[in-house]
């Protein structure tokens, strides 16, 4: 899985549109081989992407969980504290 790729369901407060877009770039991105798609596949990177993220908004709206909701800034902690360990 692409490491930039973070989970966005059962955070609090909820994934924004923005985040889910970004994710959806992020896997785009990763399945052409492209950063940036040259003008004669941008038409089709856009779509691909709008399309990802219109079905990753489908797949959070729908999931749901007994869980409570996780806190963003512990969550952020945690994976700084394991990238510290990581790379020390």
């Amino acid at each position: 899985m692409c490491r930039n790729i973070k989970t966005l369901f059962n955070f609090e407060p909820p994934a924004t549109a923005d985040e889910i877009h970004a994710s959806a770039l992020q896997f785009v991105r990763k399945l052409s081989g492209f950063n940036k798609p040259s003008q004669a596949n941008a038409e089709a990177f856009d779509r691909a992407v709008a399309e990802v993220s219109a079905a990753a908004h489908r797949l959070l709206d729908s999931l749901h969980t007994h869980a409570p909701a996780r806190d963003r800034e512990i969550e952020a902690e945690k994976a700084k504290e394991r990238s510290r360990a990581r790379f020390a």
